[in-house]
């Protein structure tokens, strides 16, 4: 096993000038956003919305009880977030905030001005460049937007408890809020692969991912055997452990460890990051032109090459099913692109 203590020497990076979160993102991520982007005035209403949360509250809150990064104080972490803004071409590098849990935890907050917050359990737990996947993964958070979107859908979420007491309204909330959840998950693995991007090291984001399943001794641990352990974790054992894994995953908000572990271990050898890392890849001045018909297809694919490479029973049961309807969605999209074309 490579000895995997050690951090990846300080080097060049490469940097994307005007890269478009859509490089990135997940499909299902993709899709929901672009289709969110392309409401004229949405951004707006959400960031109103937003206030309702108080943001301003937020941020005094860690002002106040937390130590705020800067030149003299976290100046490594300072450095490093500066460092990633650069790279993935975010023009204001957002304030962070070291706070003191022993819990390892990283997030984005706000949507005026979106901040991060880094936990101390977090900066003991991880190396340099595991940091760096780490930071890059929640800056990858602000520039697709996820915090300014997922407020709105906590909004949407709280309005819909209220109205749980309706005839069938526990029903139609819960479908609501497992869709939400499966686009939170979506939105995770996206900011994962901006983590890779950012610190450009392969190993690095395994390794934050092993380190946040198993604690900080990695020479107890092993890559191949954790990728063994995610297609275990893949092909379950029989039709009732895949149901027991789908009604675990339910309510959670990130994927599973070795879930997220194989994925970025796909897409750095799937071929997409190395093309971005030789500068083929979307820009966001053309991201008002993205097509929704077209990325809600991509999604629609994606689901379902997921359920081909899948060896999970329970989705082999179900299989047909999901093929027909990600072909009936497919079929959805061309119709629509057709008649808009038509128009």
């Amino acid at each position: 096993m490579p000895d995997m203590t050690t951090s990846t020497p300080d080097r060049a990076r490469t940097r994307f000038p005007g890269i478009s979160s859509r490089a990135y993102e997940h499909p299902a991520d993709r899709s929901a956003l672009v289709a969110l982007r392309s409401l004229s005035g949405f951004d707006i209403v959400l960031r109103k919305m937003s206030g309702l949360f108080n943001e301003r509250a937020f941020r005094l809150h860690f002002l106040a009880g937390s130590v705020r990064v800067g030149d003299n104080q976290f100046r490594h972490v300072h450095d490093m977030v500066r460092d990633t803004c650069y790279i993935l071409d975010l023009a204001e590098v957002p304030e962070v905030y070291v706070k003191q849990d022993p819990n390892p935890n990283a997030m984005a907050l706000g949507s005026d001005r979106p901040f991060l917050v880094i936990t101390t359990g977090l900066l003991d737990l991880l190396d340099d460049e595991e940091l760096r996947a780490v930071v890059g993964h929640e800056v990858g958070h602000i520039l697709s937007g996820h915090a300014v979107y997922q407020t709105m859908m906590q909004i949407l979420l709280q309005l819909g408890t209220r109205l749980a007491w309706l005839p069938l309204g526990n029903i139609a909330i819960s479908g609501i809020i497992i869709g939400l959840r499966e686009w939170f998950r979506k939105a995770e693995l996206s900011s994962d692969r901006a983590g890779l991007l950012a610190c450009q090291d392969v190993d690095a984001s395994k390794r934050v991912l092993m380190k946040l399943a198993g604690g900080i001794a990695l020479a107890e641990m092993s890559t191949e055997a954790f990728l063994e352990q995610a297609r275990e974790y893949d092909a379950a054992g029989d039709v009732r452990d895949g149901l027991l894994k789908f009604l675990n995953l339910l309510p959670q908000s990130h994927p599973e460890a070795v879930v997220r572990f194989a994925e970025i271990d796909r897409w750095a050898r799937g071929g997409e990051y190395q093309r971005i890392l030789a500068g083929e890849y979307p820009r966001r001045d053309d991201d008002g032109r993205a097509s929704v018909t077209e990325e809600m297809r991509n999604a629609a694919n994606s689901y379902k090459e997921s359920w081909e490479r899948t060896a999970d029973p329970f989705i082999g049961k179900v299989r047909g099913a999901a093929d027909a309807a990600a072909s009936a969605a497919g079929g959805l999209f061309d119709r629509i692109g057709n008649n808009r074309r038509d128009g």
